[in-house]
């Protein structure tokens, strides 16, 4: 028969069972963390969130160099009148070069006065200009002629073998205007301008006819302080 010892000792084993299986020990223990709350308004979408957190935050490798540059408006510079090319003007005596060769070989009539200098002398006949329009220039490699200037015997050379010179490149406009003082009918702020001499075989001065190359695309004749625009007639 049991006694009430051994019923007690049997209730003692059974409390010491059910406490040790609901004990877990701290290394088997997983806490879960709490949820939190997150608030969102009815327009928020993944895109606009995105966009946010972009527009925060600037990566330190962003290129941000073009993001400030000033406008015309902002300035009040009008950058259309700042020449592209703003080398210094080459002074001396350089040979042609072939694009060079290429657009003045030919023959020339003169079409129309462009104008004059700031300061001229009397041979340049202001303000209607020498009597030379209509009459014709032969420039070649091995020859050159300007007898087609019939009115005055001062211009007339025929040269066999003559020599030609670049003798000043302006790069704009500006620098142009700066050497030979004149303004340019039709002369553009990024034009180059070569100024060509023409030269006997036997003498080491040019003659008193001298030509303006603007862009390989039109020649001017220099008579004097006076400007010609010449068109080509043949090759």
């Amino acid at each position: 028969m049991a006694t009430n010892s051994d019923h007690n000792a049997s209730e003692l084993s059974s409390l010491q069972a059910t406490s040790t299986a609901d004990t877990v020990s701290p290394s088997e223990r997983v806490e879960t963390p709490p949820t939190p709350e997150i608030t969102s308004h009815p327009n928020d979408t993944v895109e606009n969130t995105e966009n946010n957190l972009n527009n925060a935050a600037v990566s330190p490798s962003a290129d941000i160099s073009q993001t400030n540059i000033p406008s015309e408006t902002e300035t009040g510079v009008d950058y259309s009148l700042i020449p592209t090319n703003t080398s210094e003007p080459f002074i001396g005596h350089m040979s042609l070069d072939s694009d060079t060769e290429n657009f003045f070989y030919g023959t020339w009539k003169v079409e129309k006065l462009l104008g004059f200098a700031n300061s001229w002398n009397d041979g340049s006949e202001y303000p209607t200009g020498q009597k030379v329009i209509g009459d014709e220039i032969i420039i070649r490699k091995d020859f050159f002629s300007s007898k087609g200037l019939e009115n005055y015997t001062v211009y007339q050379y025929t040269l066999k073998k003559p020599s030609y010179d670049i003798e000043t490149i302006c790069y704009n406009s500006v620098s142009f205007y700066r050497l030979f003082k004149t303004n340019l009918p039709g002369l553009n702020i990024n034009d180059e301008v070569k100024w060509l001499g023409v030269y006997s075989p036997f003498s080491a001065l040019g003659i008193p006819v001298t030509f303006f190359d603007i862009n390989h695309d039109r020649l001017i004749l220099l008579l004097e302080a006076t400007y010609f625009e010449l068109t080509r007639i043949a090759d």
